[in-house]
């Protein structure tokens, strides 16, 4: 009886011996950690990898939208990668060594378990960006939390696809029969990469619209501070001692007014607001003439308004000032800011309502750009923004695509982002976060 038994589950046992072997084959092992240099290596051949023990977090048909839609931004790609990690994954220095192995300048984005963050070489990314980015998509799912990351990333950073990426779709080293029934999953599900992707689409352009009406906000004070100015000017055209000169002045002035309402009731987008806010730039010069006219004064020299709010009026000087963790440079100010920093006083700023708060305009959006750069023309702007939120977005290729071009020399220097750089990267801009001392601050801080 007992060799009978023994018999009748010599096949049983086989058959269990050949499931095991398959299963083997089709799934690399969970046991150990995927190498950095096996990830590495899947990222410069895509954008996207997705860890096979976390294979459902974000499904093929997800991963391979993704990465098309960051190979076809722009007019050649986007140097943004995206790994999604089982949770236990080692942190220790996992971004800095992550980029040294794949030795290419760009963006890198890590799903780990429930925790998200990012970190960017300067030259794609400024590290304040990259930090709003991360903060803004903390708390989502694994599809929503990637699929807005790469909506927002790819609106603001600059640089350009690496030119090692191949065919669109997700890195992840299997075997062929696993790749062809990915395959068969994707073109399965590639209703919904097409319906990912034209989401993703929508969605940009209703955070311009968002953008535009938050604007509104600004520029509408703007036109009312100009309307004041001119409720409060003593000046009539058939007054006595009036010339040509001055009526000719005070109707420019009254014109840029009108141009500026109608400008900006006809905006659709936040790059039309770049002509409201020059329109009351003109204004003002025109109204500083005619004081000068009427009181006997040499014209006034054209010179930009105060750069920590132009409703303060044209600029009296250049002065030196340094934001909070920037770099010194000279601004144009009006006489009361330039006396607060002469006595150490902090200058009064323009602040903006954001999603964090009330925040200096140079640090409250991209939108921001077109409205700083009808006040600012001339050239000037990079300058005036460098290290700032606003300089830094303004300074990638793809700025100009969503808010239009002009606003003077944001060229950035070095790798440009896709370069292959090997480790020539400057690690500051991956500290921090969980990349330093094995979990940290993960999640978004710095």
């Amino acid at each position: 009886m007992k060799a009978v038994l023994r018999t009748r589950s010599l096949p049983a046992l086989l058959l269990a011996a050949l499931t095991l072997v398959v299963a083997t084959l089709l799934a690399p092992s969970a046991g150990a950690a995927t190498s950095i240099s096996t990830i590495a290596e899947a990222l410069r051949k895509n954008p996207v990898y997705v860890d096979p023990a976390v294979s459902r977090e974000l499904p093929a048909a997800d991963a391979k939208a993704l990465g098309k839609q960051i190979k076809d931004a722009g007019s050649a790609g986007k140097p943004l990668f995206i790994a999604v990690l089982p949770a236990g994954y080692p942190t220790q220095s996992l971004f800095a060594d992550l980029r040294a192995a794949t030795g290419i300048t760009g963006l890198y984005a890590i799903r780990l378990g429930d925790r998200f963050d990012a970190r960017a070489d300067s030259s794609v990314v400024s590290r304040t960006a990259v930090q709003n980015l991360v903060n803004s998509v903390q708390g989502e799912d694994t599809t929503t939390q990637l699929t807005d990351f790469t909506d927002r990333a790819l609106a603001g950073m600059g640089g350009r696809a690496p030119a090692s990426w191949g065919t669109t779709g997700a890195g992840g080293g299997v075997p062929s029969t696993a790749l062809i029934i990915a395959g068969a999953l994707v073109v399965a599900g590639g209703a919904g990469a097409y319906a990912l992707v034209r989401r993703g689409r929508r969605r940009h352009e209703e955070e311009q619209r968002a953008a535009l009406e938050r604007l509104r906000v600004v520029v509408d004070e703007d036109i009312t501070a100009f309307g004041e100015e001119l409720d409060r000017l003593d000046f009539h055209p058939a007054e006595a001692g009036a010339d040509d000169a001055m009526r000719a002045d005070y109707e420019r002035a009254l014109d840029a007014y009108e141009q500026a309402k109608t400008c900006m009731a006809e905006a659709a987008k936040p790059e039309d607001v770049r002509a409201v806010t020059q329109a009351l730039e003109d204004g003002r010069f025109s109204l500083m003439q005619l004081a000068a006219r009427r009181e006997g004064r040499p014209l006034p020299e054209r010179r930009p308004p105060c750069f920590f709010d132009p409703r303060h009026g044209p600029s009296v000087a250049d002065a030196a000032w340094t934001p909070p963790g920037g770099a010194p440079r000279e601004v144009p100010v009006c006489a009361a800011d330039q006396a607060r920093l002469a006595d150490g006083r902090d200058p009064a700023v323009r602040e903006v309502d954001t999603d964090y708060g009330r925040r200096p305009y140079w640090d409250a959006g991209p939108a921001y750009g077109p409205w700083a750069g009808g006040y600012f023309g001339g050239g000037i702007l990079p300058g005036l923004l460098v290290g700032t939120l606003l300089g830094s977005v303004m300074s990638t290729p793809s700025y100009g695509a969503d808010y239009g071009t002009g606003y003077g020399d944001f060229g950035v220097g070095g790798y440009e982002g896709g370069d292959m750089s090997g480790a020539d990267f400057d690690p500051g801009d991956f500290g921090g976060g969980f990349g330093d001392g094995g979990g940290g601050d993960f999640g978004g801080g710095f």
